[in-house]
């Protein structure tokens, strides 16, 4: 599938205006196709795709451009969480659409310049992909798999408060999966690293795109094995065994921590 970001008339569908981390919705739906055809003949999107195969485009808005008319930013998390009872499969679900056109949104951006010889690149004419001017090379959209763990004792959580997080919320321990290691053992490494715990039961539930920019999120449920809790600081402020049925501040709805906390994902 290929993108088109060279046509300002191929409009689609589905129409995405995104700024930063939210999405704008119109009188609570997504814009038509003259509300993004105005932000783009104003000049106020730093970038611009459309995918013909997939029936949207997308666009991103500068940082500090008005709203168009009738226009309200939510979180992107608010998008997904109004959609995950979406029945629709594929790309027709609207959170996994919007979450492809903000990570190739992003994808767009970053990847300007080839890395082999430093020239041009342009969208590929095929694929979701672009393309070298001179020396032909293809540079396809790196997603980045992570997981994401509620670990439990009884009817206990674990639940942390990350120390690069100035914010009260307290969240399942998460981590990237490190290159050689199969994702069952990124979870065990990542728990036992994060707070001195062992755990069993690794038991996989859910996985959903996080286009913050390009990570998929893999949702497991572990059941504490023994340990005592000695965290890593430059990572975790505090962790803490709560009860499940008097919990803190926790993420909201539209994020993997949220299903996995709340019981969404079982």
């Amino acid at each position: 599938m290929a993108i088109v970001s060279n046509k300002i008339n191929t409009f689609r569908k589905h129409h995405f205006i995104f700024r930063e981390n939210s999405i704008l919705l119109q009188d609570g739906e997504l814009p038509d196709a003259k509300t993004m055809k105005k932000c783009l003949e104003l000049s106020v999107a730093s970038d611009w795709i459309s995918e013909i195969d997939m029936d949207y485009t997308a666009i991103m808005l500068e940082p500090d451009t008005p709203n168009p008319k009738g226009c309200q930013d939510i979180p992107l998390r608010e998008f997904f969480a109004m959609h995950q009872n979406d029945t629709e499969k594929g790309f027709e679900n609207m959170t996994a659409l919007s979450a492809r056109a903000r990570g190739l949104l992003n994808f767009h951006s970053q990847k300007r310049f080839c890395s082999i010889c430093g020239s041009l690149l342009k969208d590929d004419a095929k694929f979701t992909a672009r393309t070298c001017t001179k020396c032909g090379h293809q540079f396809f959209p790196q997603i980045e798999p992570a997981v994401i763990v509620l670990v439990t004792k009884g009817d206990e959580y674990l639940l942390a408060n990350h120390a690069n997080r100035n914010t009260d919320v307290w969240t399942t321990l998460a981590g990237f999966v490190e290159m050689g290691e199969t994702i069952e053992q990124a979870v065990h490494r990542e728990i036992f690293e994060e707070t001195g715990i062992r755990v069993k039961n690794v038991r996989y539930v859910a996985s959903q795109a996080w286009p913050y920019p390009d990570q998929l999120m893999l949702a497991f449920r572990a059941e504490y094995d023994s340990g005592e809790i000695k965290v890593q600081e430059d990572e975790i402020r505090e962790a803490k065994w709560f009860k499940k049925d008097s919990l803190p501040k926790v993420p909201p709805p539209g994020s993997v921590a949220h299903n996995l906390i709340s019981g969404l994902f079982g």
